[in-house]
């Protein structure tokens, strides 16, 4: 019988192998698709990344806990509960339940968007797609519509109250007001006229925007008012979990910005300089932009955490061939990282971007699917679901510290610094014109005093002239005659927005220091929440943590992961001037780009950016550990509780389980010579103890025969009759045990 059952078992697994190959073929798995749903009503809804980050952990723990309900193994994250499953299909019904989980969560949560009926149809879709009724609402009984719904349920209730007030639309309930009075950016100030002073210059501006819209074109509040100011009292994820912090981020807390006039003031200043540099590189025709440089991995990449400063990599870490060089100009390398990386590809916020890039990861042909690197390849499905929770609880976290940070230290935004010390004049020389302790040092060719001669008709500064006295639609209205306009600051820095960017490019030039805008849209212009830390440093290195301890390696695939784009790629103006290909070594490489990005952006200072990757850093550790401490739970036994004839845990019962009980046995190293199962220590090589009932013996292996013998008739597994098991029984176990390890049998 051997024999014939180890063949047998060899014909099924290559039937396996074939099925797995042919579910490959057919595309992404049930967990992917859901994922993508949401990724898609993100794009079509007001792009707030402490409400999706939210919306993304709800919606993986929900399809986790779906698929933690059916193994023997994993622990649930909201859901505890375990499901048998009979004869049901394990595969379909895994699908099933993970589909109403997602579409519970994801159906209540969307009802809150912009616009609800189009993130419905999102779903209602997918589910008519899947072959499934999204009519059904039921959480009685044991079908898997029902654990997927009451999974739904569960986490929905759980999470109603966690301190995002869900109930009011996410609306803020701390009391928080802004220090400072609103910019209008229109106007060339930091204020306008009827404004008698500005309060400081250390502290979050909103901006009065005419006509504003959001990164996703969607109208916006043409007055900002703080995004998310209490998100930093939300329930974590796996953050803070245990500690007896103020807050759950305390212990990742940065400490304050560099301040004008305090504590890092020499910082504050050089940060405002560098943003006036990076804004002067901007153009592709002229000076330093115009420069063409290396951005392959030999030359980038490989920065120490909390720097800008690039090792690069001798070799490809994982093929062990060269980097070929990625020469680019130095403009245009700025300008896509800084419209790629600003809301995602297709503005589905940062936290959506990082899923986006975990799912071409994951489909990546060369990728072995084992998690943490080490173990047995697991399931594609298994993969997404862990991959998913691990991930978007990273997010989840850094949202609640970026936003706690940014709450507590409601830090400058790049605009309102460079406005600000441009309106005071030039702190350089007192013996010119101008002279301001706080205003901006002189640096020629970026950094200047207006002259008579140069505001003139032909003068050097005369842009900065023309740019002051436009109205929104590029019309002349004079604000500044050409004598009020000297003896004031002008930067050569990026242009504004042209009047049509598909065809036409700004550049840079001369500009009022006080007009000063950052590169993007001007409808845009800046967050509506304050600057450190940044969310996109905080949320990369996170989601970077994340792929790095789930892959086992920091590497992209083959050591490489890389985009390339168009020359008609730019929204904020034409270009680029040829087509460039980002690249990346590692996923570290990858998220620190992310943050560098909002600098050639005007966004962010480097404090906010060092700052939020640190963060990042913990946030993503910790939540791989809370992560991986889930998919094993603490209270395993030798019996498979999900199904107990499933030795293997493949999700099947076939003569595999009896070779595995048949080799325990034989090999005597899970029970003692009474058949007593040993403590077990860690995941068992095998669910042994079919009976449950604390001993590894034969007639462990007679319940399976005994089912296989029944389904080969036709019988129904509730029917199989379970071996009687007396004392004679016992003993004649015991004595089998005995000739098994003598080699007698």
């Amino acid at each position: 019988m051997m024999f014939t059952l180890r063949k047998l078992s060899q014909v099924i697994r290559l039937l396996l192998v074939l099925v797995a190959l042919a579910s490959l073929a057919h595309g992404q798995t049930v967990a992917q698709r859901w994922n993508e749903a949401m990724l898609d009503a993100i794009r079509i809804d007001f792009p707030a990344p402490t409400v999706h980050s939210r919306n993304l952990y709800h919606t993986s723990a929900a399809m986790y806990d779906a698929w933690a309900t059916f193994d023997p193994i994993a622990s649930g994250h909201f859901y505890s509960e375990k499901s048998t499953l009979d004869d049901r299909n394990l595969s379909n019904v895994r699908d099933e339940a993970i589909s109403y989980a997602a579409y519970g969560v994801l159906s209540q949560r969307y009802a809150l968007a912009v616009d609800p009926t189009a993130s419905q149809n999102l779903f209602d879709n997918l589910m008519q797609d899947l072959g499934y009724d999204p009519s059904f609402t039921s959480m009685e009984g044991n079908s898997a519509a029902a654990i997927g719904n009451r999974i739904a349920a569960q986490i929905l209730a759980d999470s109603l109250e966690d301190g995002s007030n869900e109930t009011n639309s996410y609306i803020d309930n701390t009391g928080y007001a802004p220090t400072n009075v609103p910019m209008v950016v229109e106007y060339p100030g930091l204020i306008t006229p009827d404004v008698p002073f500005f309060q400081d210059p250390n502290r979050w501006q909103p901006l009065f925007l005419n006509q504003a819209v959001t990164q996703n074109e969607l109208r916006g509040e043409d007055l900002q008012t703080f995004i998310g100011p209490h998100w930093g009292n939300v329930t974590t994820f796996a953050m803070g979990n245990g500690s007896d912090g103020a807050t759950s981020w305390s212990h990742v807390d940065p400490g304050p910005p560099p301040l004008l006039g305090a504590d890092g003031d020499a910082e504050y200043r050089s940060d405002t300089v560098l943003l006036i540099e990076y804004s002067n590189t901007l153009d592709p025709t002229q000076g330093a932009g115009a420069e063409m440089i290396n951005i392959s991995p030999n030359a980038t990449g490989n920065r120490p955490l909390g720097t800008h400063q690039d090792v690069g990599y001798e070799a490809n870490p994982v093929t062990g061939q060269p980097y070929p060089d990625n020469v680019v100009r130095q403009a245009d390398y700025g300008r896509i990282l800084a419209e790629y990386w600003a809301d995602g590809p297709n503005s589905e916020t940062p936290p959506g971007h990082w899923n986006v890039i975990a799912n071409e990861v994951s489909n990546h042909l060369s990728l072995e699917k084992r998690v943490g690197g080490t173990g047995e390849v697991v399931s594609d499905l298994e993969w997404d679901v862990k991959l998913y929770l691990s991930l978007n609880g990273s997010q989840h976290d850094a949202a609640i510290a970026a936003w706690g940070t940014k709450a507590e230290y409601d830090y400058v935004r790049p605009i309102t610094k460079i406005r600000y010390q441009g309106s005071l004049g030039q702190a350089t020389d007192p013996e010119l014109p101008s002279y301001h302790a706080d205003g901006l040092p002189l640096v020629d060719g970026m950094i200047e005093l207006v002259t008579v001669e140069s505001i003139s008709e032909g003068g050097k500064h005369r842009n900065a002239f023309v740019n002051a006295n436009r109205d929104s639609d590029g019309n002349f209205e004079q604000i500044f005659t050409e004598q009020e306009m000297v003896g004031r600051i002008v930067i050569h820095s990026w242009n504004h927005e042209p009047e049509d960017p598909e065809t036409e490019l700004s550049g840079t030039d001369w500009i009022l220091a006080e007009n000063w805008v950052p590169y993007q849209d001007d409808n845009f212009v800046t967050p509506a929440f304050a600057a450190y830390v940044s969310g996109h440093s905080t949320f990369s290195r996170a989601a970077a943590e994340i792929l790095t301890n789930f892959t086992g390696s920091e590497y992209f695939p083959e050591g490489l992961g890389q985009k390339t784009f168009d020359e008609d790629f730019l929204d904020f103006e034409e270009g680029p001037s040829e087509p460039v290909t980002l690249q990346w070594a590692s996923y570290y490489d990858a998220a620190d780009e992310a943050g560098i990005s909002r600098l050639w952006g005007g966004i962010h200072v480097p404090a906010d950016d060092f700052a939020g990757r640190i963060m990042g850093a913990t946030i993503g550790e910790d939540a791989f550990e809370f992560a991986e401490d889930l998919f094993v739970r603490d209270d395993l036994t030798w019996c498979n509780i999900i199904n107990p004839r499933d030795v293997n845990n493949d999700g099947g019962i076939n003569p595999d389980d009896v070779l595995q009980l048949i080799d325990a046995l034989n090999s005597g190293d899970y029970s003692d010579e009474v058949g007593r199962a040993i403590e077990l220590d860690g995941v068992p090589p095998g669910f042994l103890d079919v009976t449950d009932d604390g001993f590894i013996v034969p007639r462990d292996v007679l319940v399976v025969i005994n089912y296989l013998n029944a389904k080969e008739v036709g019988v129904t597994a509730a029917a199989v009759p379970e071996p009687e098991f007396g004392p004679v029984s016992f003993v004649l176990s015991v004595v089998v045990i005995s000739l098994i390890r003598r080699r007698r049998i």
